[in-house]
């Protein structure tokens, strides 16, 4: 029980040190991290940290409830037509009726006639007749009047071309409803994509499509209590202005993260000649959803996406396929269980970065070699890291980066504070240490001066005078010597020729201001009438001789180790 003591004895000190330095440099560097991101400082890194991620992801493949029909750069080139006319877009919708697909998405705005009069009314006809095709219109916004959905389309058959693009042009959401803006720009006419009201809610392109889908599976949109929407147990969960690492965007549409399948091969795809020319195979139209768009790159529908980054050239995504993306994540959450994005509210993540903060603290708090150190750091890193990836696996968005923060400032911090503030100090004692030391020398050279002076010269030709006088006095020869008593004050302590006390030369200025004025005072006292009986007065008693002659004695000898040592 002896050997336990001096362990038990050390315990509530080393929790002391803990507390005081550990866990205060983690509540502060905690509170910082908190307060830039609060900021949207580290919004930036945390949306690249967000699309590294989903890079890193593995590759799930096609949904094969989908089909794209692109008009690529061969397909205009090939028909000489750009826009494609309304013959022409009539022709291979009818083509693709021909397949029954359950639903036909164009994302091509047709609201401006293209080609013949005869293509134009082929078209019309078609969107009118067809229950289950979809057009798309441009809804108004500040900097646009929006553009209408093709003639003869119902309303309630019309979805929303637009979604939502983050700063710098990379769409990560997807459109579920929007509304439309008042526009600082002349309206031509009015239409339902242009109608200013709260209640005017317009769903996407991929919206629409995903519900009809369902619908033709028995399964209808919900509302929640909350005001999102739900099919069956999975709910749409809306974007809220500060989720995962967005910082106050802007959530005035129904917007939710996009959990994109893949970056290369989301969707099957094939070109508008391959099914004018019946080389498709029917099955992949067949019950599908079919979505028509350009893919051309002359056209410029195209986005950059989280997989762009990390590409050698933009590979920016065509607009129609993000749309399939967005569609094939509710559908693939309602009939798959594949999960939406998810993530943690402010006060949980806030307890997050705190933690990570704490496990940099306690290691170098722990860890006392640096190489160690530097090890355990990697390992914490590598341990968040691999975290936060399984988590994204499950389609949490938790914070990375500011985590990653807190835990290395934090370690840094409870080093600098536990193993160097001492030698901080003392660097700081170090710097100030040279400054006396110059005082000290500027001293010394005004001692010096003083002692290379006329009137120190005089002094010590007096102090020989006393000596000699002093010499007189002994051997009889000499009686009333003239020579004024120049004892110094009993306070003032030996001469000392070392550096350290050179300040003592003050009081040796003093001195000799009291030697003028006792000179002073001896000349004016020869000339009064009793003269005789002040030199009498003034005359030295052979101790203060002594005193006198001592104290000369050491002010030559100081004056000259000082010329010496300014040699």
């Amino acid at each position: 029980m002896t050997n336990l003591k001096p362990k038990l004895s050390g315990f509530p000190q080393a929790i002391l040190t803990f507390g005081s330095t550990v866990l205060l440099t983690s509540l502060a560097i905690t509170g910082v991290v908190l307060g830039l991101r609060g900021l949207g400082s580290l919004e930036g890194m945390e949306l690249g940290a967000f699309d590294q991620l989903m890079r890193s992801r593995p590759d799930e493949g096609v949904d094969n409830r989908f089909l794209v029909v692109g008009v690529n750069d061969a397909d205009i080139q090939t028909r000489k037509e750009y826009p494609i006319e309304d013959g022409t877009l009539a022709q291979l919708l009818a083509k693709l009726e021909a397949q029954a697909p359950r639903v036909i998405g164009i994302d091509i705005l047709r609201d401006v006639k293209q080609g013949s009069a005869v293509g134009r009314a082929e078209l019309v006809k078609l969107l009118t007749d067809s229950e289950n095709i979809v057009a798309v219109c441009a809804i108004s916004k500040a900097d646009s009047p929006g553009i209408p959905a093709a003639p003869g389309i119902p309303e309630e058959r019309v979805g929303v071309a637009d979604f939502p693009v983050d700063p710098g042009g990379t769409v990560r959401q997807g459109m579920i409803l929007t509304i439309p803006q008042a526009s600082k720009l002349p309206v031509p006419n009015e239409h339902i994509c242009n109608y200013v009201s709260a209640e005017n809610q317009l769903p996407s392109l991929s919206f629409q499509v995903a519900t009809r889908y369902l619908a033709e599976s028995g399964i209808e949109p919900e509302q929640t209590q909350s005001g999102e929407i739900k099919f069956r147990d999975t709910v749409l969960k809306r974007l809220t202005p500060n989720a995962g690492g967005y910082h106050k965007v802007d959530t005035g549409d129904y917007q939710m993260l996009l959990n994109y399948r893949s970056g290369k091969n989301p969707v099957a795809q094939v070109s508008l000649s391959d099914v004018l020319s019946d080389k498709v195979d029917p099955a992949l139209i067949k019950d599908k959803i079919v979505l028509i768009g350009y893919t051309a790159a002359i056209v410029k529908d195209t986005f950059y996406t989280p997989y762009s980054a990390g590409a050698a050239d933009s590979q920016k995504m065509p607009g129609v396929v993000v749309h399939a993306q967005n569609a094939s994540q509710i559908l693939s959450a309602v009939l798959d269980k594949r999960p939406l994005f998810w993530h943690w509210n402010e006060v949980q993540e806030g307890l997050w970065v705190f933690a990570w903060s704490l496990v940099g603290g306690f290691l170098a708090w722990r860890i006392r070699k640096p190489w160690l150190l530097i090890l355990g750091g990697g390992v914490a890193i590598a341990i968040l890291l691999g975290g936060t990836y399984a988590i994204f696996l499950k389609a949490g968005w938790i914070p990375l980066v500011p985590p990653a923060l807190g835990l290395l400032a934090t370690a840094a911090g409870v080093v600098l504070i536990d193993r160097y503030a001492a030698t901080i100090v003392k660097t700081v004692k170090g710097f100030l240490k040279i400054n006396i030391d110059i005082d000290e020398e500027k001293k010394d050279e005004e001692v010096a001066a003083i002692t290379e002076s006329d009137y120190f010269l005089e002094l010590q030709q007096k102090a020989k005078d006393l000596r000699v006088r002093d010499h007189t006095q002994t051997s009889g020869t000499v009686e009333n010597s003239p020579i004024p008593n120049l004892r110094p004050p009993e306070t003032l302590q030996p001469i000392s020729t070392t550096k350290s006390e050179s300040t003592s030369t003050i009081l040796d200025v003093d001195y000799l201001q009291q030697v003028r004025d006792r000179r002073n005072k001896r000349n004016s006292s020869e000339n009064s009438d009793d003269a005789n009986h002040d030199s009498e007065k003034l005359t030295p008693t052979p101790v203060e001789e002594q005193a006198d002659i001592d104290y000369w004695q050491q002010l030559q000898s100081r004056g000259k180790k000082l010329r010496e040592n300014k040699k």
